[in-house]
């Protein structure tokens, strides 16, 4: 599926192709929450790097997150680049060179309608926070971490990917 996005002041257009459309990952890290999560969480798709277009480049800015390290528990820059409109703040998208032919728009980014999923994956409740109720339907799945499946394993387990990918 194309999909089409901007900021909220339209000092940042982008385009990109996605076979796993659907925004059904709530994601309630502190760090999307913090800076994409209006409802206390984030919704990160799937799409391809390689398709991004982008127009008004010059109005982004890129934010990396300071973790604690795996083994050092110190505080490390993330590899993870998250770009943002740097005239509105606006969250658009995260890339990570771990795995360099991915890219993860924001929904809240994207202008074109997205289909509606069938049911919902909440992960990392163990960073929301407390005034955010999780409201989960019977079918939907909780992680106090990262979830046991990768957005295109959902997609692909309720058959879901994109047809004409």
């Amino acid at each position: 599926m194309n999909l089409e996005g901007s900021c909220h002041c339209g000092g940042v257009r982008f385009s990109l192709r996605s076979a796993h459309p659907y925004p059904f990952n709530y994601c309630y890290c502190s760090i999307c929450r913090k800076t994409a999560g209006g409802g206390g969480y984030a919704i990160n798709l799937g799409a391809e790097n390689s398709t991004l277009q982008v127009e008004g480049e010059e109005n982004i800015t890129v934010y990396r997150a300071r973790i604690p390290g795996r083994e050092s528990g110190a505080l490390e820059e993330s590899p993870a680049r998250r770009h943002f409109c740097s005239i509105c703040g606006s969250a658009l998208w995260a890339w990570d060179p771990r795995w360099p032919e991915l890219i993860h728009p924001f929904a809240s980014a994207i202008d074109t309608d997205l289909p509606i999923p069938p049911q919902h994956t909440h992960l990392m409740v163990t960073s929301k926070a407390s005034w955010v109720e999780l409201r989960q339907a019977e079918e939907d799945k909780v992680f106090d971490g990262y979830p046991d499946e990768s957005i295109a394993e959902w997609h692909s387990r309720l058959g879901l990917a994109d047809q004409d990918a």
